[in-house]
């Protein structure tokens, strides 16, 4: 059991609260703190909170608190982590973990030195389709990964700071950037080290500094690429999918536009449909359990059950880190124009490099290249020789 403080009131902190007061049930949160007075009385009792607050500190140092769990913007989480690991309690921080590469490792710094528990609070790592694609993945089902797509697009974020590049770090590759990059090496394996970024990003639609649309490669030790799709001007609602390449298999996930759930009504559903929908009238795509298909209910288990155990969540400050240099490496990118290096002050992770093709034997003189049935029911292979390198084909 856990006493939780819940640092801000949000969407994101009303998300983690629906979260922790459903299905665990044991852990609670015993104080909220937020920015505005008002909103912040009307968040605790609706969730029946007993104690609120507007100061950061007030909140972390309670002698009842346990955890806490940072739903701040992002310009104020290093100061909240940093209070938390002075005052010695458990951490979980919402994503990203910091603006910055540099923010990020400041924060790892002082969770290391106080020996704190800490968790990053990647949801979208955690759908019950991620974590079953995982599963089948790690159990060698794909074979050899190759390439991963994700892609996360809507017509923007809710509240005004994010769209603020000093207080946000960026644009739409700091808002849904990290999410897609931590899946890609959650498909690929988080040991295996990011090597380089190529990005491309843009304004098209807003008034704003940042970038609203970006896509990315990111290069890892294995040869896999990493691509992420991001953007602040979808149309239709919030559009997340994955794919995964392996040599031996392929995986799809469409997690929101296609839930399983599909309803039409001309007068309109007349109320919330789900996060990021743009109207409540023709064709729906509502959700049955929003918090558990996005991911929050299996984090907070695998968050609060590793925080009781005494070992190491799925997801890691360590892993913040890692993706913010990853998403400094795409900043870097748009602006050269060219591949950027993932530059990495500390590297937990495999130093292998095994950028080389997947080679499969067909004889002892010949590589196959590829098999396929013909529509004569034969079946032809094409074929690489070992040492001279001449490609052929044979019919059996």
């Amino acid at each position: 059991m856990a006493n939780i403080a819940m640092l801000g009131t949000g969407l994101i902190g009303m998300f983690y609260t629906m979260s922790l007061t459903s299905k665990r049930g044991r852990d609670k949160v015993v104080v909220v703190a937020g920015t505005q007075p008002e909103k912040t009385k009307a968040f605790a009792e609706k969730w029946g909170i007993p104690n609120w607050t507007t100061n950061l500190a007030e909140a972390i140092q309670r002698p009842d608190v346990d955890l806490v769990v940072i739903g701040l913007p992002n310009y104020l989480h290093l100061e909240a982590a940093l209070l938390a690991t002075q005052a010695g309690k458990g951490i979980l921080c919402t994503k990203p973990l910091a603006r910055n590469a540099a923010e990020a490792k400041q924060m790892l710094d002082a969770v290391d030195k106080a020996g704190v528990f800490a968790g990053y609070l990647e949801d979208l790592a955690y759908t019950p389709k991620t974590l079953k694609a995982l599963q089948s993945i790690r159990n060698g089902s794909l074979g050899k990964i190759l390439w991963t797509r994700s892609r996360e697009a809507h017509p923007g974020p809710h509240s005004d700071w994010f769209w603020k590049k000093e207080l946000s770090g960026g644009g739409a590759i700091v808002d849904m950037g990290c999410h897609c990059i931590e899946i890609g090496r959650n498909f690929i394996g988080k040991d295996v080290r990011p090597l380089e970024v190529m990005c491309w990003g843009a304004t098209q639609v807003h008034p704003i500094e940042a970038e609203d649309s970006a896509v990315g490669l990111v290069k890892y030790a294995t040869g896999a690429i990493g691509q992420f799709e991001v953007a602040w001007t979808f149309r239709g609602g919030m559009d997340l999918r994955d794919e995964v390449s392996g040599t031996e298999g392929t995986v799809w996930l469409n997690h929101w536009l296609r839930t399983g759930f599909e309803m039409f009504s001309a007068p309109g559903q007349r109320g919330y449909v789900s996060e990021k929908s743009e109207s409540d009238t023709g064709w729906l795509f509502p959700v049955g359990d929003e918090v558990g298909a996005l991911g929050y209910t299996d984090m907070f288990v695998d968050m609060l059950d590793a925080y009781e155990q005494g070992k190491q969540p799925m997801e890691t400050f360590y892993d913040g880190y890692v993706v913010n240099a990853i998403m400094d490496a795409a900043y870097r990118s748009m602006d050269s124009k060219q591949w950027e290096p993932v530059l990495l002050d500390v590297w937990r992770g495999s130093e292998d490099i095994t950028d080389q093709a997947a080679r499969t034997d067909f004889d002892a003189e010949h590589y196959l290249i590829k098999q396929e049935v013909m529509p004569d029911g034969k079946i032809k292979f094409i074929l690489k020789n070992k040492q001279s390198g001449e490609i052929t084909q044979t019919i059996q």
